[in-house]
C-alpha cells in the first residue's frame, strides 16, 4: 500500500461482523482460563495481554499503523514523545555509557539528556549537526551506544544529514535514532536514509488536533545487535527478570528492540499511552496524508511573505531556496518538510513579544504542529532553562519566533502576520 492508503487501512483488519473502527479496549486487565495460559505471557512464550501498563490492543493497532507508515518491523506507543525518546535511548544505554546527540534537538529532549539522564549515569556529547565527518567520528568513545538526532530540529529547523550520521554510527557499531516528529513519514522515512530507530511525539502532526499527548518508537529491524553483542548486553545476554530470555536470539532483528523495551521499560516505568488517546491518535493519522501537504503549502507562502517583509531580520524555512538546507531537504523530503517557520523580528526580544501580542488568528501556545496556527518565543518558554551559550548552540537565539502554520486559509494567516508586524 502507498502511505496515503496506509493512513486509512494499516494496523487493523476487522473480521466478519467486528467493529469497523479500531475498538477502544478501556480495561486495565484481561481474563484467562488458567494460570498456565497467563504464565506463558509472563515467560514471553505466547502473545497476548495481561495488564494495560505494558500493552493494550488499541495501542498495538495504532502502533502497527505507524510502523507500516515508517516501513519498520515493530513499534510501540508511549505516553508522550519525551517518554519515547527516553525509552529509545535507555533501552540500550545505561549507567557508564555514552551517547552522541545533535546539539540542536528540542529543548525538552536536551534537558532530558543533559540533566535527568546524566543523573542516571549516561553521558552525552552534543555535536553541531553541520560538523564534518572527521569531527563526528572524533566524538565517539569506546562506550558510545547510540547516536541521536531530529530529521528537522525543533525549533531551529536544521535539516539533519541522516546518511552522514548513519554512516558514522554504523562504522562505530551503534544505531542511529531519529526523532521524525516534524517531517512525519508522509514527508520523510528515515529508515530509507540509514536510520535504525525512529521516534515520534504523536502529539504533533500525527494527532494534529491538540487532542491527545502521546509518543511512538519504531524499529527498522535492520540493526544487527548480535554482531555487536559486547556493546548491547541487555539484548544479547540472558534477562534474569524473564527467565533468561535473550531478546536478540528469541525475537530476531525485527522484534528484539521493541520486545525488550516493552517487557522491561514499559513494565517498570509504565509510561503507557491511554487507549482513548490512541483512538484519538488514529483519527488524526487517517487524515495525516491530507493535512501535511496543506501545512507545507501554507508555510511556504508565509515564509516567502516574511522573507520579503522589511520588519523581518531573517527567515529560516527549509523550503526557501535561500535556505542553507534547501538542497538537503529537497534530497530527503522532495514533497515538503513541515509547517513550522523560524524567524527573527527586527528589534530583538522586545519586538518579538510585541509582534506576538498583535496576532489574532495565530494563538500563543507551547504547542506546535497541529491544525491551528500557533506561535511561540522559545527563549522565554520551551528553552528558557538554557543559558545564552546553550541557546546559540541549539540554534535558538533570543529573537527567534517559532510560527507553526496551520491549515486555515493562508490569506488569513498572512494578513494576521502582516497586521501584527504593523503593530510593532
Amino acid at each position: 500500500m502507498q502511505r496515503e492508503t496506509m493512513c486509512i487501512q494499516a494496523g487493523y483488519e476487522p473480521k466478519n461482523g467486528e467493529s469497523r473502527m479500531i475498538p477502544i479496549v478501556q480495561s486495565t486487565t484481561f481474563k484467562y482460563d488458567s494460570s498456565e495460559d497467563m504464565g506463558k505471557l509472563f515467560d514471553l512464550e505466547a502473545s497476548g495481554y495481561f495488564y494495560t501498563r505494558l500493552q493494550n490492543p488499541t495501542n498495538d493497532y495504532v502502533a502497527a499503523k505507524i510502523c507500516a507508515l515508517e516501513g519498520g518491523t515493530a513499534a510501540m506507543l508511549t505516553s508522550s514523545g519525551q517518554a519515547a525518546n527516553f525509552y529509545a535511548v535507555f533501552n540500550i544505554a545505561g549507567c557508564g555509557d555514552h551517547v552522541i546527540a545533535a546539539s540542536t534537538i528540542y529543548g525538552g529532549t536536551f534537558n532530558l539528556f543533559s540533566v535527568t539522564m546524566k543523573r542516571m549515569g549516561v553521558e552525552f556529547t552534543f555535536i553541531d549537526p553541520d560538523c564534518s565527518e572527521e569531527e563526528l567520528a572524533a566524538a565517539f568513545k569506546p562506550n558510545t551506544k547510540a547516536v541521536f538526532g531530529e530529521t528537522i530540529a525543533n525549533p531551529a529547523l536544521i535539516v539533519l544529514d541522516i546518511p552522514k550520521f548513519a554512516k558514522a554510527a554504523h562504522e562505530h557499531g551503534v544505531p542511529l535514532i531519529i526523532d521524525n516528529t516534524f517531517a512525519t513519514p508522509i514527508n520523510c522515512r528515515p529508515f530509507e536514509w540509514g536510520a535504525d530507530i525512529v521516534t515520534h511525539s504523536t502529539t504533533k502532526y500525527m494527532d494534529g488536533h491538540d487532542a491527545a499527548v502521546g509518543g511512538c518508537i519504531v524499529d527498522s529491524g535492520k540493526f544487527d545487535w548480535m554482531a555487536h553483542a559486547d556493546k548491547f548486553p541487555g539484548l544479547t545476554t540472558p534477562d534474569d527478570s524473564y527467565h533468561g530470555v535473550v531478546y536478540a536470539e528469541k525475537f530476531g532483528l525485527g522484534g528484539a528492540f521493541i520486545t525488550k523495551c516493552t517487557a522491561q521499560l514499559m513494565r517498570d516505568f509504565g509510561s503507557i499511552q491511554a487507549p482513548m488517546n490512541a483512538y484519538l491518535l488514529n483519527l488524526g493519522l487517517e487524515s495525516l496524508h491530507v493535512r501535511m501537504p496543506r501545512h507545507c503549502e501554507n508555510a511556504q507562502k508565509v515564509a516567502e511573505f516574511l522573507e520579503a517583509h522589511p520588519m523581518i531580520e531573517w527567515v529560516n524555512y527549509p523550503g526557501l531556496k535561500s535556505n542553507k538546507y534547501y538542497d538537503l531537504a529537497q534530497k530527503m523530503m522532495p514533497n515538503g518538510t513541515c509547517g513550522v517557520i523560524a524567524f527573527g523580528v527586527k528589534g530583538g526580544r522586545k519586538a518579538a513579544e510585541k509582534f506576538m501580542a498583535g496576532l489574532k488568528v495565530a494563538m500563543i501556545a507551547t504547542h506546535v504542529a497541529d491544525a491551528h496556527t500557533c506561535v511561540l518565543h522559545p527563549a522565554s518558554a520551551t528553552h528558557r532553562q538554557m543559558n545564552d551559550a546553550e541557546l546559540i548552540a541549539a540554534g535558538v537565539g533570543p529573537d527567534l519566533v517559532r510560527l507553526s502554520v496551520g491549515i486555515e486559509n493562508v490569506d488569513d494567516i498572512i494578513a494576521d502576520v502582516d497586521n501584527a508586524l504593523k503593530n510593532i
